[in-house]
């Protein structure tokens, strides 16, 4: 009833950019929080940022400084600057949102994207 696509990976090298983009779609109501994580191998699932429906953001210190999480209310979609970008930033990235659906019109759940995979190397 709510997909989650995620666009924007690839290849980079050091010290470059990238810009993910993550659109919600379906049955929509309404969209609290959403947010970025990523899961590099071996490695549990780690946030990156999180951001609310007034555009209040948090960041991981792992990323802060370097990543910048932003969302577009009217396109339901949430997207992630990354500069600066180093080899252990490798992993697939995921979004997220807290979905109101047009079925409940109050309760929020949790959906997620299918993961896109960013690999940063020389």
């Amino acid at each position: 009833q709510v997909q989650l696509v995620e666009s924007g990976g690839g290849l980079v090298q050091p010290g470059g950019s990238l810009r993910l983009s993550c659109a919600a779609s379906g049955s929509i109501f309404s969209i609290n929080a959403m947010g970025w994580y990523r899961q590099a191998p071996g490695k549990e699932r780690e946030l990156l940022a999180g951001i609310t429906s007034g555009g209040s953001a948090n960041y991981a210190d792992s990323v802060k400084g370097r990543f910048t999480i932003s969302r577009d209310n009217a396109k339901n979609a949430v997207y992630l600057q990354m500069n600066s970008l180093k080899p252990e930033d490798t992993a697939v990235y995921y979004c997220n949102a807290d979905v109101v659906t047009m079925r409940t019109m109050s309760t929020a759940f949790r959906f997620w994207g299918q993961g896109t995979q960013v690999t940063v190397s020389s």
